[in-house]
C-alpha cells in the first residue's frame, strides 16, 4: 500500500509539507502506522504541483529510489511554492516493475492523479476489461503496467464520454463502473484516490470489501491556515477527521470540505 498526501490552500513551501511534520510523508515511507498491506514504501515516490500564477499543466518530479535517499529533494522542496500539491510514496504490488513509467502521479492536461490500493490479480482479472473500455485516445495515455494507471485511464475515459460532469461526479461514476467490472470477475480492489485540476482536490476512500485503507483530512491547522490537507495517516497532532468508508471528499477553491457517499 502507498501513502498519499494532498494540499490545497494558501501558497506554501513544499518543504514545509514534506519535512517539517513529525509523521511526514518522508517518515511514512519507512515507518507507516496504518498500512493494511506491506511494511515499507520504498519503491519510489512522486510529487506533483501547480504553478501559483500560471494556468498550465502541472509539474512533476518522480524517482524510483526511496524518498528518504533522494539528496536533491530537500533542496527542490525549498524552492517550490504552490497552493495545490499531491504526493505519494510507493509500495509496489508484486510483480509490477519499479520504474519511472509505473511511478505516480499520472497526469493528462490539467489533471493530477495518485492512487493507494490495488486490483487483486490485476493481470488476469481486470487488465483486459479495463483496456477494452477505453477509446484509442485514452488508451494511448497508458505507458506503464500498473493497475493504478489503468484506473486513471478509466477516469479520463469516463470524463471524455461525459464532459459535462464535474470531477467529483466523474470519480464516483468511475468507481461504480470499476465495481461492476470487479463483480463480474469476482475480484477485490481498493481505491483511495486523490485527483486534482489545480483548483480543487477530489479524494476517495473506497474498496469493494474490507479492509478499506485509511484516509484523513484536516482544515485550517495553526501551521497551515487557510489550507486543507488530505493524507493516508495524520502527519502531526491536530484535529484530523477520518474520512468515512466508501466516500468521496471534495475540496474546492473556498476550501469547504464536502463529503459524498459512493452509491
Amino acid at each position: 500500500m502507498c501513502r498519499l498526501l494532498g494540499y490545497l490552500g494558501n501558497n506554501t513551501q513544499l518543504h514545509k509539507l514534506l519535512y517539517q511534520p513529525q509523521h511526514s510523508l518522508i517518515v511514512q515511507s519507512y515507518q507507516p502506522k496504518e498500512m493494511t498491506a506491506g511494511l515499507l514504501n520504498a519503491d519510489g515516490f512522486g510529487l506533483g504541483w501547480y504553478h501559483p500564477h500560471k494556468e498550465d499543466s502541472p509539474y512533476i518530479y518522480k524517482n524510483t529510489l526511496p524518498i528518504w535517499t533522494d539528496i536533491n529533494l530537500p533542496h527542490l522542496s525549498r524552492y517550490v511554492d504552490s497552493r495545490c500539491f499531491l504526493g505519494y510514496v510507493r509500495s509496489a504490488t508484486p510483480p509490477l516493475a519499479v520504474d519511472l513509467s509505473n511511478c505516480q502521479p499520472f497526469t493528462h492536461r490539467q489533471i493530477l492523479f495518485i492512487h493507494n490500493g490495488f486490483i487483486n490479480n490485476f493481470r488476469s482479472s481486470l487488465y483486459r476489461p479495463l483496456r477494452d473500455s477505453l477509446s484509442d485516445e485514452i488508451y494511448q495515455l497508458i505507458h506503464g503496467t500498473t493497475d493504478s494507471e489503468h484506473i486513471f485511464a478509466l477516469i479520463m475515459e469516463q470524463w471524455r464520454q461525459s464532459p459535462h460532469l464535474n470531477l467529483t461526479e466523474v470519480l464516483s461514476q468511475s468507481l461504480q463502473y470499476l465495481t461492476q467490472l470487479a463483480r463480474t470477475q469476482q475480484v477485490y480492489f481498493s481505491a483511495n484516490i486523490l485527483v486534482s485540476d489545480g483548483q480543487q482536490i477530489v479524494a476517495s476512500r473506497y474498496a469493494n470489501r474490507s479492509p478499506i485503507p485509511s484516509l484523513y483530512w484536516l482544515r485550517d491547522e495553526l501551521n497551515y491556515p487557510d489550507g486543507v490537507i488530505i493524507a493516508s495517516e495524520p502527519m502531526f497532532e491536530g484535529k484530523w477527521f477520518s474520512c468515512p468508508e466508501n466516500t468521496i471528499i471534495t475540496v474546492g477553491e473556498t476550501l469547504e470540505v464536502k463529503l459524498h457517499s459512493i452509491c
